[in-house]
């Protein structure tokens, strides 16, 4: 009825999959879920009926998407926010407003910045965004802004010749077994935020120690 293309959803937890349901039904092209929480078999069939409609989900657990100056959904502050060349991908919420906050406050733009969420299971991954980015004309360079749990950075950085890629990875001192902040952060026994850092280097990709070290990286593989 109002022409829109995007929606967000930030109902409770037991009810986002029937908000995200009644969005599709209604062509909304983009979902983007705010809400945390969210049991993780209602975020499988959200993700298989986004699929189905082709619609683009982001999220659940998602703390926004912005396209700086102008665009924005969720609640990335918008202090932290100005337009430019580079794209910020994270899985992280805070993380997310700190490493925007310092590029901005370096001079360093974004051409977008995305939440793809914190949780085990979300709709638009690290990588799918990557190669979204690929096709932005705009965008000169990619941070990856990651946490201990899953192999999600390292499959975005397989992208690393097309983009030059900057990443961030907490939890460097972790425990395994404990939940990091939220459900997608978990340590298993095997693995170590450092034992990630160690392959996205072999990959090839500048992995800052801190998130106030990430300007400098950036400046450096756009050659600035």
């Amino acid at each position: 009825m109002t022409g829109a293309v995007a929606a967000e959803v930030m109902v409770p937890a037991p009810h986002v999959l029937d908000a995200v349901l009644e969005d599709l039904e209604e062509g909304i092209e983009l979902v983007h879920v705010l809400s945390e929480g969210v049991p993780q078999h209602d975020t499988l069939k959200m993700v298989r009926l986004a699929k189905s409609y082709g619609a683009v989900l982001v999220g659940p657990n998602s703390p926004g998407i912005a396209f700086p100056p102008g665009v924005k959904m969720g609640i990335i502050p918008n202090m932290v926010l100005s337009p430019g060349r580079v794209g910020v991908v994270s899985r992280s919420g805070t993380l997310t407003y700190e490493i925007l906050h310092h590029l901005t406050a370096s001079g360093i733009g974004q051409c977008s910045a995305v939440g793809v969420g914190g949780d085990p299971i979300v709709g638009l991954t690290m990588e799918e965004t990557v190669e979204l980015l690929l096709e932005d004309s705009q965008c000169a360079a990619v941070v990856l802004v990651g946490e201990v749990g899953g192999r999600d950075e390292i499959r975005a950085a397989r992208l690393r010749d097309e983009l030059p890629m900057v990443a961030y990875i907490a939890g460097r001192v972790a425990k395994p077994g404990r939940s990091m902040g939220h459900a997608g952060a978990i340590l298993k026994e095997g693995e170590s935020a450092l034992e990630k850092i160690e392959v996205l280097k072999e990959m090839g990709v500048r992995v800052a120690e801190t998130p106030w070290e990430v300007p400098s990286l950036v400046g450096e593989v756009m050659g600035e």
